[in-house]
């Protein structure tokens, strides 16, 4: 629906909770966020542009938050629909966005040398909805402002953590902050409320930095893929609640480490024990994990 002027927010079943993509409908520019797994684009995007009169022929540029599956799936896909449609992501994520196999082996089987990692049905589901290659046209390092119409521009900024080149947008006409995963709280629910699975962050100085940043720039409305849109207080907790998260990782992390414990699947089991247990995706946490282990060795 559009829940805010010229920003439509798509959402979508993902398992047990849900994914959202993002539609600025402006005057001169269409600009759509992210594309979901590989069947998304014709199950649910393209019913949406023509449940609102328009369809992917309207849409000028893609821009994809990060690398992720369920954020860039469908790239392949919505390029065949159609092949003059321009994409755009962090320049830092680049790689990985346009070659599966590349971010299959760093973001998604980065841990398998450390002897823990997804088993072999999710290796082939992740592998399945990712889509297959395709090329991305222009990489952004945020800062950049993007023309939507005569009255409106929105500026693209980097919220790096989460992955290294995650964007998101700053709508300044309506105080509206598009960040997708920059901030994950203390996990991803289902739509019932239980916790799923754990934030991922591979940069913890990043990624606190990154909600600091969204903490002062202070938000008016906080839209997310896997979070309801928030706004006014809900804001600020949220945000307060993901950097706390943060800490309570690196906790974790100082006591396994002064109590002899250095191998990393041992401490990532620990953080699932402490700060979960999380039915889905657990072993997400030992990339915040490993993260910490650097800044904590000499405590």
């Amino acid at each position: 629906m559009e829940i805010l002027p010229g920003i439509h927010r798509i959402e979508s079943d993902l398992g047990e909770r849900f994914m959202c993509q993002y539609l600025l409908t402006g005057e001169d520019r269409k600009i759509l966020v992210d594309t979901g797994l590989a069947g998304t684009p014709e199950a649910v995007i393209v019913p949406y542009l023509e449940g609102i009169g328009l369809s992917i022929e309207d849409v000028d540029e893609v821009l994809i938050s990060h690398a992720d599956v369920d954020h860039c799936g469908g790239n392949r896909a919505l390029k065949g629909m159609k092949p003059s449609l321009r994409f755009l992501c962090g320049e830092t994520d680049r790689a990985w966005i346009e070659n599966r196999e590349l971010m299959m082996a760093e973001i998604y089987r980065w841990s398998e040398p450390y002897g823990f990692g997804p088993d072999g049905e999710s290796v082939e589901w992740l592998r399945t909805e990712l889509g297959g290659d395709s090329p991305v046209d222009t990489g952004l390092r945020g800062g950049e402002t993007l023309r939507l119409g005569p009255d409106w521009r929105i500026e693209v900024l980097h919220l790096p953590g989460h992955t290294p080149g995650h964007l998101g947008l700053w709508d300044e006409r309506s105080g509206a902050a598009i960040i997708i995963d920059a901030a994950l709280e203390q996990g991803i629910y289902d739509r019932e409320g239980t916790l799923l699975q754990p934030p991922r962050y591979f940069g913890a100085a990043a990624y606190r930095a990154t909600i600091r940043r969204l903490r002062a720039l202070n938000p008016e409305h906080l839209l997310t893929a896997h979070y309801p849109p928030m706004q006014g207080g809900e804001v600020i907790g949220f945000l307060d609640r993901s950097l706390e998260f943060t800490d309570r990782v690196e906790e974790v992390v100082r006591e396994g480490l002064r109590s002899g414990v250095t191998d990393l699947w041992e401490l990532t089991r620990l953080a699932d024990e402490r700060l979960g247990p999380y039915p889905d995706f657990a072993i997400e946490i030992g990339a915040g994990v490993r993260a910490h282990m650097g800044t904590t060795q000499g405590d």
